[in-house]
């Protein structure tokens, strides 16, 4: 059971007939797929864009889950069964991931499901998630609002991410914002909780554009922020329209150096990506840099680089891809069985457990408590820390003064 009001129902209940006539495509009305497995396997799902705008940012989440199933693997599986991972493309496409979750599920059978990264890709995914009573790990930061017993969401909760890179620039003596997003849920959501506080707190908010998914132009969203000359720009944007929109400042002669940017979808990989000198002395809000110390964070990147590449180099996400597949393999061992709901109440109910990010649990609400950190990108491509929040924070899905008298309780 549920309780708690959901921004962004409508554009569920918009995108729920298409996920359910394409779950039903993949795999017919079918009852709960995870049962117990039979045989010396379990099946997972593993679904990111492997094509399209997103590609830019899911392939290493994928490559990242796969690390970790072949680390377990080569360790003696979970209760004594070996994962085997069935690979799908969500071709950055919202009805595209509703179609494979559906076919993971009530197809191939799979235990449980690790992916996603837009908010879009994951409404389209919950109510095949809720129908079939599945399990799904869901790495990136997000919006919140949302709050389902089908959902581990370890990304980010906007009072883990946004908010805290919110207080931070005011701490600075940021007093004007401009905000820039992609056209959708999580880049709309996340600016309306951003200019909430701006509001009450007597700030400028001196303009706010979007551009569709994997847009490349730029040129007007640049000369409204010439004319408006904030002194920083949030940006939300996702996937590979970041490197028309860094390039294009470039040209206009607006580095980060000269109208500072914070970035929530920026990390490493995206900025090696787009070239480092591009985004260089700009900002990024995560829980996780790949600069931060702690052994088990060496241990995963030598590990990723032996199987990756020398030059691969490892984003927030991709930490949290890798992380869910640990602790999907606790919490079943936990309950001592693979059964979705089984898994879901272990997880919430596990000690904390190691990870890159450091030590990391889940709430009852389904996320996870952890540290936010503000870094600013060298020419390397790598961040260094500016600031860390002084102790992990507890995930709220809900913002208070934005979304007011709003909480999530499952149970």
């Amino acid at each position: 059971m549920v309780t708690g009001t959901k921004i962004g129902r409508l554009a569920v209940i918009l995108m729920m007939s298409t996920a359910l006539v394409a779950c039903n495509k993949a795999g017919g009305n079918t009852e709960a797929a995870a049962g117990a497995p039979t045989g010396d396997t379990v099946k997972v799902g593993v679904l990111q864009s492997l094509s399209g705008t997103m590609a830019i940012s899911e392939v290493t989440v994928k490559n990242a889950s796969m690390l970790a199933i072949d680390e377990i693997n080569a360790a003696g599986g979970v209760m004594g069964k070996k994962i085997e991972a069935v690979v799908e493309d969500g071709a950055s496409d919202p009805t595209t991931f509703a179609q494979k979750a559906g076919k993971l599920l009530e197809s191939d059978k799979v235990a449980t499901v690790f992916g996603g990264w837009t908010s879009a890709s994951r409404k389209a995914m919950l109510p095949v998630f809720e129908k079939d009573k599945g399990l799904l790990w869901y790495p990136v930061q997000f919006e919140g609002n949302e709050c389902s017993p089908n959902i581990m969401y370890s990304g980010a909760q906007p009072n883990q991410q946004i908010l805290p890179a919110y207080d931070w620039a005011k701490s600075k003596g940021y007093k004007s914002y401009f905000l820039v997003g992609s056209d959708y849920v999580f880049p709309r959501t996340a600016n309306l909780i951003v200019k909430k506080h701006i509001e009450k707190d007597g700030l400028k908010m001196l303009g706010e554009e979007y551009q569709p998914l994997g847009g490349t132009d730029f040129s007007g969203v640049i000369a409204k922020i010439r004319s408006a000359k904030p002194e920083i720009i949030f940006s939300t944007l996702n996937g590979d329209s970041n490197v028309a929109f860094f390039k294009q400042m470039a040209a206009a002669g607006m580095t980060p150096d000269k109208v500072p940017v914070m970035s929530f979808s920026i990390g490493e990989q995206e900025a090696m990506s787009m070239g480092p000198t591009l985004v260089q002395g700009g900002f990024a809000a995560w829980n996780y840099f790949q600069t931060l110390e702690n052994p088990d964070n060496s241990k995963f990147i030598a590990a990723y680089k032996a199987k990756f590449g020398a030059d691969a180099v490892i984003t927030d996400p991709m930490v949290h891809g890798y992380l869910d597949v640990y602790a999907w393999k606790a919490a079943v061992e936990k309950a001592g069985s693979f059964d979705p709901k089984a898994v879901r109440d272990a997880a919430v109910s596990m000690d904390a457990f190691p990870s890159p990010l450091g030590a990391a649990k889940f709430a009852a609400n389904n996320s996870l408590t952890q540290t936010a950190y503000i870094g600013q990108s060298d020419a390397t491509g790598q961040f260094k820390i500016l600031w860390s929040s002084p102790a992990p924070i507890a995930p709220d899905p809900y913002d208070p003064l934005a979304f007011p008298g709003k909480s999530c309780v499952i149970s």
